[in-house]
Order: C-alpha cells, then structure tokens, then sequence
C-alpha cells in the first residue's frame, strides 16, 4: 500500500495510517516496510510511524529499541528526521539507557548530517532536552553557534532561535 504514486506525496500513508489505529497487531507489518529496498516505502513509513506516535505513542514502546539501532543505522534522511521527533515524543516512556542511546543518536546527527530537515528537527528535540540538561546543553552550544552561521535559512533560524531558548 505504500509504494507507488508520485515520490514526494503521502500516497496512501494516511489509510494505512487508519488500518493501524485500527488494529495494533498490523503495527509490525509497518514497521517491517523500513526493510523495503523502496526509499518511497521507507519514507511513507516513517511518516506513518509518526502520526500513531502523536495518536498512540505507548503503542511504539516495544519498538524503541529498533529505532535506536535498525532505524538510527539506515542512511536515509527521511528516516533521521522521523528519529528526531518520535525521540520526543517518546522521551517520557524510554529507559534511561534508552534515552541515553537516542541522544547519542541525535548528536551524531547534528554533528555529521546535512540534511535540513534533519538538523532542524534534531535542534527542536536536543534543545528541548537540554533545559533541563547542563551536560547536553554544554555539548549543544556550540554547535547551535556553528548551525546559525548555516547558508541555508531554516536551519540557521532554528539554531538561533534553540540557542535563544535555551
């Protein structure tokens, strides 16, 4: 159901989506797409894993230790910006070791990835993250600094806007 249609549209996410709030023994069958040789699959994907953790985020629980291993390794940036924000909505639920493996995660991204969306999102969530955590906040800095001197415009707003908040 997720292949198909035009590259950058949902096609049809939002019904399968639906099929899953549904019926939560079809969340595996969803998450398995992220095994697809299809980037489109793997993106809608994520997208669909997004919107049940924003209806549904206990139902991810059990699958948080994939998305800090098989999820965090693929090299798709649809795939790390989803990261970013299913690490903040699931904070309250992950272990302590889980979250310390997400932030490890989050700062690889930040640190290597080029990708805008992925930078933003993964500012949005470290830097909520670091108000309440001087270590994490101490490491963010400077590269909030570096990100505000970014060419492109959204990325260097959301830095100077995080550092702000922060």
């Amino acid at each position: 159901m997720l292949t198909g249609g035009h590259p950058n549209s949902l096609g049809r996410t939002v019904e399968v989506v639906e099929i899953v709030l549904a019926d939560r023994a079809r969340l595996g069958e969803l998450y398995a797409c992220y095994q697809s040789e299809d980037a489109v699959v793997r993106l809608r994907t994520s997208n669909g894993l997004k919107r049940i953790s924003h209806e549904k985020p206990e139902w991810l629980v059990p699958l948080l230790d994939g998305f800090l291993t098989e999820i965090a390794a693929l090299d798709q940036a649809s795939a790390q910006w989803t990261l970013a924000d299913l690490f903040e909505t699931l904070a309250p639920l992950m272990t302590p070791a889980q979250r310390q493996q997400a932030e490890a995660v989050l700062k690889r991204n930040l640190a290597h990835h080029h990708d805008w969306i992925v930078l933003n999102q993964t500012m949005k969530t470290l830097g909520g993250w670091a108000k309440a955590d001087d270590e994490l906040r101490a490491w963010l800095i400077p590269h909030l600094e570096r990100l505000q001197q970014d060419g492109r415009k959204s990325v260097a707003k959301t830095a100077t806007k995080t550092l702000k908040h922060l």
